[in-house]
């Protein structure tokens, strides 16, 4: 099936709406951009004003045209937009790009024009790029529909751009630097087509190798997230996003929100998803490079030659700061280092060869570090030395490099000396870096490639780890208190909501006078810690809140009278609803951690983890990451952060209770996957010692979902689907379960295929394959729930027995689908069972359309896809198959 963007990408034909002979005027710049790139099918202008633009046939609108294009580009005033789209929508155009600016970036009456654009485009199903952006470049297809007065040579990097000026520096800076691209686009406002979109047609695009990002901000997390993470499986993504550092954060209530910035949660995603972040623009396309030469990337341990100590520690330095390890030298690579330089050498990694060595010696060292099975990657550096040209060291590297099946890096480092050197590295497609930190923070991007994937390969299932879940009881405390109009849960609240999911808390009782406060430290046992129970007050230490270790009843009242004062001073605003009385959580050995959640307004829930207590907004130790979660997630979640390091053995102290920890994170991960209503929850302090853990105190902040949210649409990434679980009877009696399909699937998948008898793998994957490779496995079973959906029908001893999958397609509302029984119960009604429920799925999900391609022998297939209402009918070009298709609208 074609993609949906493919006019767009590859269009047969083109129109230029508002072109123009005015010199200097943004028409004529595309037009003559058009005409002078090459662009070999029909071009047609389109402006009222003209019969011909730059020779061109002109006609005065797009509906005049001799025949509907691809590709309209739309150069006209923002005001005459939406009837542009319109009048080519109705014609049939199937996608345009607009560069015309003065849309939603300029206010209220831009607001009104994007809305009625969009309406347009939407009604006729017309695909748009833009509006205020540069353009496109293809330049395989030799069209270059922008205004940037340079152009783009053919390679194999795709460009997705969010600001214009950025698109056109890179352009600019390109030829010099020998880089090609397969695609360039500008996304400006990015109103109809985000990031998302583009990645899904990118992701199969033949012509490209990798993708570059440069982003700003983004619109849709989830359609961005479903289609990076899409990419991502098929070839590396390399993402530089502006504005790290934001000055106007606003001031948020909990531990958590405090120390968790919007860039942290981006920077989440983008990990979560298998890409590679990098700083500089630089960077982006070396690290490109880099990943797309098809070089395994094994780990981080990094191997450098060079023939000056001091580049060798400033790279040493900078390793050390991005926690890349450098590469212990083996002594078997020693001993040949020894036989191969002099004397002196550094006789270590770094390798330093010394300031005389010719293009021999390098070559010994190069190729004595890169067989090192401790060597990851290789970097080799170069300062001018009277002896030795630096263009021979160049040439030297230049052809040992087809034959090092390592991540190579160098650094030549000077200027106008090595110019002719860093060209020849240039020309040999080596990244060349101007001083040794910037290769080494390139190397560590390329290092954290490897650690995002396993990460993007991560798919979480149910989780079995929480053994008390109780989701009616969690849905009560929170509807109770949105039922009151609070936006907080009490503490008491907060504590019953923790216990609901498995997570040890200290429990607490409330008191509105001393008499119940003396009561309740009576029934706790003393001595007990009492604290101010108020919706208003998130850090309860700062007001004089909190009083611990109360040894007897006098104390308690006394307290008291005194806290309910102390607070309402410090605190004047603040509605106070008494205290909190609790026995004291004394652990020998016990760390404070931080475990909670937060909502970023882009991305969703996160879930947060780090260093606890008091002066958690002091340390600033914490790690991020997107639920759901797992457990090799959650190992990489606590292995981020200093407070790691704590939960080990220290001082003669027993190690802490690390997997307790981490049943943590993963109860809050199912517990905010489960209630969109919780905006943020902080446990501080989690108290963690080889006992076990304690959540010693607990806030939880709330808020009604907004009308019309779906179940997940606060996550970016959707969670396995629970609900879709059911069990069914055969029409022999046979007992499965039909849910949907998870990564532990793998072994009972494989199963499965090979009890197959040949012909039905052959009805199902057109071939009598014995097995699934392992990317087939892993494609099948690793699957993303928002752009697929794969059901599985098991027996009660675990075995496979049918599988019903669909596979959205590129235009977001239809499905293609494919279904396949074991030999021993088809007939037995599972077929319908699974096809009928996989239809309900996809209406659920809100597509309209479902179809497939089923071979002609196959009548069983026929006969059910006709029995659930699906229409058969021919495929061109193919008598052998025919297609099957039903509405579900």
């Amino acid at each position: 099936m074609e993609h949906e963007l493919r006019p767009i990408f590859d269009p047969a034909s083109v129109a230029v709406v508002g072109a123009s002979e005015r010199e200097g005027s943004l028409g004529r710049v595309v037009m003559q951009n058009i005409i002078e790139g090459g662009f070999s099918g029909p071009l047609f202008a389109v402006n009222p004003r003209y019969d011909q633009v730059m020779g061109v046939p002109c006609f005065a609108a797009v509906s005049q045209l001799p025949q509907p294009v691809d590709l309209i580009v739309v150069v006209t005033p923002a005001s005459a937009v939406p009837g542009v789209i319109e009048d080519a929508g109705a014609y049939g155009v199937p996608g345009g790009v607009v560069l015309s600016a003065g849309f939603s970036e300029m206010g209220e009456v831009g607001r009104g024009l994007e809305a009625a654009m969009l309406t347009n485009a939407r009604r006729h199903g017309l695909r748009l790029i833009g509006p205020n952006c540069v353009g496109i470049i293809r330049p395989r297809a030799r069209l270059n529909a922008t205004f940037s007065f340079q152009g783009a040579a053919a390679g194999r990097l795709a460009l997705l751009s969010q600001s214009g000026a950025v698109c056109t520096a890179i352009l600019d800076w390109a030829p010099a630097h020998s880089v090609g691209f397969s695609s360039v686009v500008s996304m400006g406002i990015a109103a109809d087509i985000g990031f998302g979109e583009a990645l899904d047609f990118l992701a199969s695009d033949s012509h490209t190798d990798a993708i570059l990002l440069y982003i700003e901000g983004i619109r849709d997390a989830q359609s961005f997230m479903s289609g990076l993470r899409a990419a991502a499986r098929a070839k590396p993504v390399v993402v530089v996003k502006a504005g790290r550092h934001s000055g106007g954060a606003k001031a948020a209530a909990s531990h958590t929100g405090s120390i968790v910035g919007t860039d942290d949660v981006f920077d989440a995603a983008l990990r979560r998803a298998g890409v590679v972040r990098v700083l500089e623009l630089d960077q982006l396309f070396s690290v490109a490079t880099i990943l797309s030469s098809q070089h395994v990337v094994e780990g981080g341990r990094l191997g450098m030659v060079t023939n000056a100590g001091g580049p060798g520690v400033l790279a040493a330095d900078r390793a050390a700061d991005v926690d890349i390890p450098l590469a212990e030298l083996s002594p078997s690579t020693i001993a040949v280092l020894d036989a191969a330089l002099p004397p002196h050498w550094s006789r270590g990694n770094p390798v330093d060869v010394l300031g005389d060595a010719p293009p021999e010696r390098y070559e010994a060292a190069i190729q004595a570090v890169v067989a090192d099975e401790g060597v990851d990657g290789l970097l080799v550096m170069f300062t001018p030395q009277a002896i030795t040209p630096p263009e021979r060291i160049a040439e030297q590297l230049a052809a040992m490099a087809p034959g090092i099946e390592k991540p190579l890096l160098a650094c030549w480092l000077g200027e106008t000396q090595v110019a002719p050197a860093r060209e020849i590295l240039r020309q040999a497609g080596i990244p060349q870096f101007n001083t040794p930190e910037a290769a080494v923070e390139a190397f560590a991007a390329v290092a954290s490639y490897r650690r995002n994937q396993e990460l993007l390969r991560q798919t979480p299932g149910p989780i079995s780890g929480i053994p008390h879940r109780d989701l009616p009881l969690a849905r009560s405390i929170i509807a109770g208190a949105l039922a009151a109009g609070r936006e907080e849960l009490r503490s008491v609240e907060a504590r019953d909501l923790m216990a609901a999911y498995g997570i040890p808390v200290v429990r607490a009782v409330s008191a509105r006078d001393a008499a119940e406060a003396v009561a309740a430290a009576e029934a706790a046992g003393f001595p007990v810690a009492m604290k101010i129970n108020s919706a208003d007050i998130s850090h309860k230490t700062d007001v004089g809140g909190v009083r611990l270790s109360l040894a007897n009843a006098e104390e308690v009242a006394a307290e008291f009278d005194a806290m309910l004062t102390r607070v309402a001073t410090n605190a004047p605003t603040a509605r106070l609803d008494g205290v909190t009385v609790e026995a004291m959580h004394t652990v020998i050995h016990g760390r404070e951690l931080l475990a909670g959640a937060m909502r970023d307004v882009a991305f969703g829930a996160a879930v947060v983890f780090g260093s606890g207590g008091t002066l958690v907004e002091v340390l600033r130790d914490r790690a991020i990451a997107l639920p759901p979660l797992n457990e090799v997630i959650v190992q990489d979640l606590v292995d981020r952060t200093r407070a790691a390091k704590l939960l080990g053995s220290l001082r003669g102290n027993p190690p802490a209770d690390r997997a307790a920890v981490e049943a943590v994170l993963l109860a809050v991960s199912q517990l905010v996957c489960d209630l969109p209503e919780v905006m943020e929850l902080d446990i501080n302090p989690l108290v963690a010692s080889e006992r076990g853990v304690m959540a010693v105190d607990a806030r939880v902040s709330i808020s009604p979902p907004p009308e019309g949210a779906g179940r997940y649409s606060h996550l970016a990434i959707e969670p396995y689907p629970e609900d879709l679980e059911s069990h069914q009877q055969l029409s022999d009696g046979t007992a499965v379960e039909i849910r949907a399909i998870r990564p532990e699937d793998a072994d009972a998948e494989q199963d499965f295929v090979r009890r197959l008898s040949p012909r039905s793998r052959t009805f199902r994957f057109r071939n009598a394959l014995q097995e699934l490779s392992s990317e087939m496995l892993v494609r099948f079973t690793q699957i993303d729930y928002r752009r697929e959906m794969a059901l599985v029908a098991v027996l009660e001893d675990g075995s496979q027995v049918g599988v019903a999958r669909y596979v959205v397609a590129p235009d977001q509302r239809s499905a293609e689908f494919a279904i396949v029984i074991s030999d021993e119960l088809q007939g037995k009604g599972l077929g319908t069972l699974m096809l009928r429920r996989l239809s309900d799925v996809a209406r659920l999900r809100g597509l309209t359309r479902i179809f497939g391609e089923v071979q002609q022998q196959n009548i069983t297939m026929l006969e059910l896809a006709r029995d659930l209402g699906f229409v058969v009918g021919p495929v061109a070009g193919d008598p052998a198959i025919v297609r099957v298709e039903k509405r579900l609208d």
